[in-house]
């Protein structure tokens, strides 16, 4: 048996526990506080590990906790509020307790199933998860709910510095649904969203991020000249409140930084969340660029960190996940990412 064979066995062999032994826990006990069972993990990665607790410091975890009694206490004085719902679910997430909060999302849509912030949020826990295909249902679901509607701004769980909110409903379905069919490697159904995207930012937040993913997205398909032209217009003097991490990549994609000042170096391994998205960064870099071995000690190294929440650990799970495959079975759309009854990406 092959190394790849042995590395597929084992994601399918822990994937069937995984379905085995998953329990549902009730929406009250969630809302109670009542503890989850010992030994219990949150997900299966790519390559059939088992995701536990979120690496939170204890003054992170302290401020989390927090908010999550807050968050509690709203709920229980009017458990079927939606924004009662949707917030308890979000504090949930913070700590890493992500099952909780999809039961919880779960909860609000049986109550709600016409409400689009439902399908947005437990999208995105569903990509957290790596349940990619039952994320593009729940957020082409919202996008579906909310096609037409005016868009309204999505406060920050977390906010910035500047406490401005950057994203909305509309813009956030659209990039974590682009970002489902990426880590898929379906980068033909994530290209159009990107661009519609790209076109109707309305801050510069938004761009960057968005035309990171575009970039990366066109290089993966070859489209080399047409990449080049996403980060042509793209300057030091851009401002950003939060996405300074996607600024500086883009400066480095078009040649105007180098890699090491933006790849973080820790003496420890460690890695923040916003060190993981630099890091696959410049990984993804350097695999479009040819240099696959100095690719995959990158992606490596963001999985040794162990902030298995953050988009870019999850981008970098999937590239050496994908790298095990066996030839032919790698960067290609499937038919299970596609959108039932349509055949065809929005």
């Amino acid at each position: 048996m092959t190394h790849r064979d042995v590395v597929l066995r084992s994601v399918l062999i822990v994937a069937g526990i995984l379905a085995c032994a998953t329990q549902t826990r009730s929406t009250a006990d969630v809302a109670a506080g009542v503890p989850a069972a010992p030994g219990r993990y949150e997900a299966v990665s790519q390559l059939g590990d088992t995701l536990r607790a979120l690496p939170l410091s204890a003054e992170t975890r302290t401020r989390y906790e927090a908010q999550l009694a807050s968050a509690r206490a709203a709920y229980e004085r009017s458990p079927s509020n939606p924004d009662s719902i949707i917030w308890l679910a979000r504090r949930l997430a913070y700590l890493g307790r992500i099952r909780e909060s999809i039961d919880v999302y779960s909860n609000g849509i049986r109550l709600h199933p016409a409400n689009p912030w439902f399908y947005r949020h437990r999208g995105h826990r569903y990509i957290t998860l790596r349940r990619f295909d039952d994320a593009i249902r729940d957020l082409e679901r919202a996008a579906e709910v909310v096609k037409g509607k005016p868009d309204e701004i999505e406060p920050d769980g977390q906010p910035n510095a500047r406490n401005i909110p950057i994203g909305t409903l509309h813009s956030n379905i659209d990039y974590h649904l682009a970002l489902a069919y990426y880590l898929k490697g379906n980068y033909e159904c994530a290209l159009p969203i990107y661009r519609r995207e790209l076109t109707s930012a309305g801050n510069d937040d938004r761009r960057v991020s968005i035309a990171y993913w575009l970039y990366m997205s066109l290089r993966r398909m070859g489209r080399h000249p047409e990449a080049e032209q996403v980060v042509a217009p793209i300057t030091r003097d851009l401002t950003v409140i939060e996405n300074e991490t996607y600024l500086r990549l883009l400066l480095m994609f078009k040649g105007a930084l180098p890699a090491d000042s933006v790849l973080p170096a820790a003496a420890d391994g460690q890695m923040s969340v916003t060190d993981a998205t630099a890091a696959y960064g410049v990984g993804n870099w350097h695999l479009v660029n040819g240099r696959r071995d100095e690719a995959m000690q990158v992606f490596r190294r963001i999985l040794a960190a162990g902030q298995w929440g953050a988009f870019g650990y999850i981008a970098a799970e999937a590239e050496v996940a994908r790298a095990a495959r066996p030839p032919g079975e790698g960067d290609k759309p499937s038919a299970s990412s596609l959108p039932a009854g349509g055949g065809r990406c929005r």
